[in-house]
């Protein structure tokens, strides 16, 4: 297994797609839609460098269905120009042995499945978005809160959306992708229960129909990670850049 920690790259690109800017998804065509992405993620786990990541992109758009491959959206209830919805992704930030030598010794971090609800707030080219998600499968059971604010504008045929964002993750979830239980500890690595903390993001995504007959999506984003992560032995650094490159056209 190599995936290790790529969650960042795959839901930025996802959420590109799925959200795209205030502006567009008010004129949203809906249906079915097929595409290809790559992602580049700055792994913060020892041993790594950067990772590429292929984004194969197959989904649907309707009036409160989203789905774009793993990513599944559904919307619960809209009043005015806030929205409620119901929201399953993929956590992408297992690991094993496998890896990297960093690794050696210690049981598996699973992949798992989240799921939650998330908020949207739209006033006209704001965008204000919130979501908290739960670990489904049990492997971390943990939990995530998201808060992020979003601004478009139009430049000519290309959007732009610069983004900023923080989270929190909670111990149980910090801990199990970041912490080493006593019996993996080691003399090169030493035991260490990580607790909750908060992250930061801030991007900027460019949207243009120019290309090939569908929409044509760039995108690139720094992440702050909090002490209880970057304090871990697994880690070697606090920050990251993420990036991706994505075409879609619907069917």
């Amino acid at each position: 297994m190599s995936v290790c920690r790529y969650f960042s790259a795959a839901v930025f690109c996802a959420a590109a797609v799925c959200s795209g800017t205030v502006s567009a998804q008010q004129a949203a065509p809906q249906g079915f839609l097929y595409g290809v992405g790559i992602g580049v993620n700055q792994e913060i786990y020892r041993g790594y460098s950067n990772r590429t990541i292929p984004l194969p992109i197959l989904g649907y758009r309707g009036e409160k269905l989203s789905v774009y491959g793993p990513f599944i959206s559904y919307k619960l209830l809209e009043l005015g120009n806030i929205s409620f919805s119901a929201k399953l992704a993929p956590r992408f930030a297992g690991f094993d042995q496998s890896d990297s030598s960093v690794f050696s010794g210690m049981a598996k971090r699973k992949d798992s499945l989240d799921g939650g609800i998330g908020v949207q707030l739209r006033q006209q080219d704001w965008l204000l978005e919130a979501d908290t998600v739960f670990d489904l499968l049990g492997h971390s059971n943990g939990r995530e809160s998201k808060l992020a604010v979003g601004y478009s504008y139009r430049l000519a045929a290309v959007v732009a959306e610069p983004k900023f964002g923080i989270s929190y993750s909670d111990g149980k979830l910090v801990n199990y992708y970041y912490g080493v239980r006593e019996n993996e500890a080691s003399a090169e690595r030493a035991a260490y229960k990580a607790g909750g903390t908060v992250n930061y993001n801030a991007g900027l995504s460019l949207s243009t129909p120019l290309f090939f007959g569908g929409m044509t999506r760039f995108g690139i984003e720094h992440h702050w990670y909090g002490s209880s992560i970057s304090n871990s032995p697994l880690t070697d650094r606090d920050t990251g850049l993420s990036a991706f490159l994505s075409w879609s056209t619907f069917f």
